[in-house]
């Protein structure tokens, strides 16, 4: 999804299209959403044929309806989102709350999805019992996909798509005569062994943290086998249904564990901030952040959620005013969030800590590269 944003953020195009719809995940209310994407169709037509000719419309809407006509509904989440061209259309199914809108400009509106995507603990529950291994990739509290057999992630896997099955004894039927605890727990680990095989597989096209769920055996043998235990952020032991249950029931499952994830984060970043003012490697003012985050010094800014402040950005002299009216002219509404995708675009990364912890005397903080 980085890499995606990264791309669209880089796209100057003319126009360019940026459709928002809300949607749903369960049936029957994604039954409303052909009609809301119907809906935000028929505002895009209108303005496309209003604003620009008609071979500029007429292909850019060509493009959208031939990627919309068939779209499965089923597999919604809770945006749908779409930015179109007349090179090209990409579609989107995203995690996260959004206002419906139509946005037509020379650039993609990304900013607010990079906001989100920053501030969310992006991740892979990997659910292990005896006989049975799950992957479910989820963001927060809110479940993006479980990997089952058709996903096209796992076409062509060199291992074992998920979910995986144990096919090796010791699971529910007798080992035979040769049942003894060291066996069963060598048969186990070889079993977890080509499970993290198929983890590490799909976390090297996303490099995500994973979150382990089972019983404390299984996920000792596990951590055990694992090839990058380091990225292993959280364990849970108390979940329930983990062969049957539902996806969001195992996500609902391991919040408290994520919580303390981002919580060690927030304890974590204190020291990065305390030892970059130490180092003279730490900028507080506005205006100089926007700065070297527009120049690639940045390496990770610190932000109080919720923080945005409406300014005037002057990209050719890398300046930036504070304005007290959002819908002013030349104002852009969410200069924080402009920012961030300078961070982000550059290689940095964004950390957006508690009100709690950054107060309102100092809401943002860059630590630089040199």
């Amino acid at each position: 999804m980085k890499a995606t944003l990264k791309s669209l953020r880089e796209t100057k195009a003319n126009p360019a299209v940026s459709i928002f719809v809300k949607t749903h995940r369960e049936h029957p209310a994604n039954d409303q959403d052909p009609i809301a994407l119907k809906n935000q169709l028929k505002v895009v037509e209108e303005r496309l044929n209003s604003e620009y000719d008609k071979r500029t419309a007429t292909t850019i809407l060509d493009n959208i309806y031939a990627k919309t006509k068939e779209l499965n509904h089923n597999y919604n989440l809770d945006t749908l989102a779409i930015f179109a061209s007349t090179d090209d259309v990409k579609v989107i199914r995203m995690p996260i709350d959004t206002q419906e809108r139509v946005v037509i400009s020379d650039r993609f509106a990304t900013r607010d999805l990079v906001r989100d995507m920053a501030s969310a603990v992006h991740y892979y529950a990997v659910v292990l019992t005896r006989e049975h291994a799950r992957l479910i990739e989820a963001s927060n509290d809110r479940v993006i996909r479980e990997f089952d057999k058709d996903d096209d992630a796992q076409n062509n896997m060199e291992n074992i798509p998920f979910p995986v099955e144990n096919n090796g004894p010791y699971t529910t039927g007798d080992g035979g005569s040769d049942r003894s605890s060291n066996n069963e727990s060598s048969y186990l680990k070889e079993f977890f062994n080509q499970v993290d095989k198929s983890v590490q597989e799909l976390w090297g096209e996303n490099k995500m943290p994973l979150v382990i769920v089972g019983d404390a055996k299984n996920i000792g043998y596990y951590k055990e086998v694992c090839d990058r235990p380091d990225n292993i952020i959280a364990t849970v032991t108390n979940a329930t249904n983990l062969e049957d249950g539902s996806a969001q029931h195992i996500i609902d499952s391991v919040q408290e564990a994520v919580e303390g994830y981002r919580s060690s984060l927030h304890q974590e970043a204190l020291g990065e901030i305390d030892k970059a003012r130490g180092a003279s490697m730490l900028q507080t003012d506005l205006q100089e952040v926007y700065r070297s985050a527009y120049q690639g010094v940045g390496e990770t800014l610190y932000v109080r959620r919720g923080y945005i402040q409406p300014a005037k950005i002057d990209e050719q002299a890398q300046t930036l005013s504070l304005a007290d009216d959002p819908a002013a002219d030349g104002v852009t509404d969410d200069a924080i969030g402009e920012i961030i995708e300078h961070v982000i675009h550059n290689g940095g990364k964004a950390v957006f800590m508690p009100q709690d912890i950054m107060g309102a005397d100092q809401p943002i903080a860059l630590v630089t590269r040199y």
